[in-house]
């Protein structure tokens, strides 16, 4: 909802962890021949030892009551409940209630996370800007194109006596030269600033998110950049930086446009020059996922490795006989995802680190000899991750592929009729089709709330778009990608490379097709939080049931939805930073004062889906401010101070960018100071009572991650 930097716009992965060989089977399931009701449903459920697959989702709960308190816990009230849990688990170790004593240790554990990771990894958040000469190290290259680059450094030290930045790390902008990686030390006059809030209530949270990475503040170089000193040799960060810098190199120097940035996202995740036309069209079509790096690309790439080196080995007789095939292949596949994570950016990649960890279970199942798809699997990778990084859980890459991957292994849980041996190769590829537009349709549906939550946008032909465009992807883009790599090294990646360009074609004039054909039927869904939560229980009751059972959840949570999770459209909306203020008129929303182009404007304009005109036909203003009569009710924005005389008390809302008088009543007041606590106000006029319902993007400013006005 906010960019490419803010919004994860990028980020909207829909892994398919299930491997490809899997997929043709998930058609033939089998109607229930019991009775579908049952009243032994969480008798049978915990008689399977299933309770365990609950463990994240008790996690996650924990997390968000952390999150949603006014106020930070006290680490002794945190403390205290862990001492209570252990001696309760060894006092009831062979009781039938243990597992429930889990599940509270689960959720508890949640709680205390992120405040183990605010001691680890938080930072104290720059509170107003600061401008000096300062000298940093490189930690790490988000993004980078011909433009510009943006990093994160930390170890920031003022080298002309300018005001020190009590802050761990910062997310800056520097131009594209010199050639920098991790371990780097740079200089530059460098202007820094407070991280911004959300730009719309319940949108994505950069503060949240910035403080549990260990980033105090956004800037940029403004002039005398350059690089001091070369990192390390022995850096093993650096080496895979400058691994994934050759490679973009190599795959520029062949591919150009779209392709060139669509081959980057895939080999190695920088999406950085993917432009905003490609993302509208990947995103209309269903597509958006096949850009980041995650589950559908490690699964072809590591499954696709095994089941060559297995079918290679199997075909010599000796090797055969005498060597485990099986588990020499799954090493060979743990590799070559292993590999492929660290080109997609390492553990700063979370949908691709998530994504391995699940492929290094499965591949560990085999290895073990144990059954590789279950949905204990799936808890054990989501409990690693949560454990990892805690604040993933309140992005949109968790949340969608978790909700994908669960649903792909329920389904492939349920009873369902085994493929015919004896198959013709007709009956194969059709089965194939099938397997794959079933896969696209059960991690659609699973995900559908999750992507209208984030990106109040749906894909109602995207089952037909991963049809068109997945065999492309399995059968030419990525496997000709996995060939440029190698042929790296010798120089002779130029024909690879461009076969996997002719590939990315082929798949953006797929999703172009589903594009046009998408016209019209495309919605803009608003859904408030307490939808997310109504999904969660969901997804955790079908985790949790077994067979047809676990249906029930998702059926139930639909009606609730509609009934509890929908959201309304504001009447006002107020930015804290701009000028701009928003009115809601009977054909759209206009600025009563403000710029259109701005980034809280065109935020606003992509969130609501409509566009906000320049002005308002409504609207009078002078030199001491502008009122615009809505019919059911007045707002006032105030320039200078002498309108208040003239406008307080007469108005049904008034907005100034002053401070107002403690006089100044009869009206909703929004001044300076409630634009500082709050950020973004969102309003909503309630004609039965006769005010505005408010919303602010800043509930408090009692947590740690929050910018406090000076």
């Amino acid at each position: 909802m906010q960019g490419a930097e803010t919004r994860e716009r990028d980020v909207r992965a829909v892994p398919a962890l299930v491997p490809v060989s899997v997929r043709p089977g998930l058609p033939q399931l089998t109607l229930p021949k019991t009775q579908f009701l049952s009243v032994n449903w969480v008798s049978d459920a915990i008689a399977a030892r299933r309770l365990f697959v609950l463990l994240p989702f008790a996690m996650i709960a924990g997390l968000i009551v952390y999150v949603v308190l006014p106020y930070e816990p006290e680490a002794w009230a945190l403390l205290l409940a862990v001492v209570c849990l252990v001696p309760a688990a060894i006092l009831l170790w062979h009781s039938t209630t243990l597992p429930l004593v889990a599940l509270l240790a689960a959720f508890w554990s949640g709680l205390c996370l992120l405040p183990l990771h605010g001691v680890w990894f938080g930072t104290t958040m720059l509170a107003r800007p600061a401008y000096g000469h300062y000298e940093a190290r490189v930690d790490e290259i988000v993004s980078a194109t011909t433009e510009t680059r943006r990093i994160i450094i930390s170890s920031i030290i003022p080298t002309a006596g300018d005001r020190p930045v009590r802050i761990a790390r910062a997310r800056i902008m520097v131009p594209p030269e010199p050639v920098l990686a991790p371990g780097d030390i740079i200089r530059g006059n460098i202007r820094l600033a407070p991280v911004p809030g959300a730009i719309l209530p319940g949108a994505f949270d950069g503060q949240f998110h910035a403080y549990f990475s260990g980033i105090g503040a956004y800037g940029n170089v403004t002039s005398g950049f350059e690089l001091v000193s070369h990192g390390s040799g022995m850096d093993a960060t650096r080496a895979v930086e400058t691994l994934r810098t050759a490679i973009g190199s190599r795959i520029d120097a062949v591919l150009q446009g779209s392709s060139a940035a669509i081959g980057r996202a895939m080999v190695m995740g920088d999406q950085s020059s993917i432009d905003d036309h490609t993302r509208e069209i990947m995103a209309a079509s269903g597509l958006a996922h096949i850009y980041s790096i995650s589950g559908l690309h490690l699964s072809i790439v590591a499954g696709g490795l095994y089941f060559l080196l297995r079918w290679g080995m199997a075909a010599i007789p000796a090797a055969g006989r005498r060597w485990p095939v099986k588990k020499l292949a799954a090493i060979g596949g743990l590799i070559a995802a292993t590999g492929y994570l660290l080109l997609a950016g390492g553990l700063n990649n979370v949908p691709a680190l998530r994504s391995t960890l699940m492929l290094g279970l499965i591949f560990g199942a085999v290895l073990a000899g144990r059954r590789a798809l279950t949905m204990r699997n799936v808890a054990i990778a989501a409990i690693a991750i949560i454990i990892f990084d805690p604040a993933s859980v309140f992005r949109a890459s968790f949340q969608l592929s978790f909700a994908a991957v669960a649903a792909l292994i329920g389904i492939y849980e349920m009873p369902r009729l085994g493929a015919p041996r004896d198959r013709s190769w007709a009956q194969r590829m059709w089965g194939n089709v099938w397997g794959t537009a079933l896969t696209s349709f059960i991690a659609g549906t699973a995900t559908l709330l999750f992507s209208a939550y984030h990106f109040q946008h749906t894909a109602p032909l995207g089952v037909i778009g991963n049809v068109l465009v997945l065999p492309v992807v399995s059968l030419v883009i990525m496997p000709f990608a996995v060939l440029s790599v190698l042929a790296m090294p010798f120089g002779v990646e130029g024909p690879f490379v461009s076969a996997m360009g002719w590939g990315i074609d082929r798949m953006m004039d797929g999703g172009e097709l589903v594009a046009r054909w998408s016209e019209g039927l495309t919605g803009n869904p608003l859904l408030t939080g307490w939808a997310l939560v109504i999904g969660l229980l969901a997804l955790a009751w079908f985790s949790f049931f077994p067979k047809w059972a676990r249906m029930v959840g998702p059926v139930v949570a639909v009606p609730l939805i509609l009934l509890f999770g929908m959201d309304q459209r504001p009447d006002v909306l107020i930015a804290d930073t701009t000028q701009a203020v928003a009115l809601r008129t009977e054909t759209g929303m206009g600025l009563i004062t403000g710029k259109t182009g701005s980034f809280a404007v065109n935020v606003w304009g992509d969130h609501y889906q409509e566009t906000i005109a320049a002005g308002l036909e409504q609207a009078r203003c002078d030199g001491l401010g502008c009122v615009a009569d809505m019919g059911a009710y007045s707002v006032a924005v105030i320039r200078n101070p002498a309108a208040f005389a003239e406008d307080c008390g007469l108005q049904d809302l008034i907005v100034a960018r002053v401070r107002a008088p403690v006089t100044c009543v009869g009206g909703l007041v929004i001044d300076a100071n409630d634009l500082a606590r709050g950020g973004v106000h969102w309003l909503r006029w309630d004609a039965a009572a006769g005010r505005f319902d408010l919303r602010t993007a800043v509930p408090n400013l009692t947590r740690p991650w929050r910018v406090s006005p000076r």
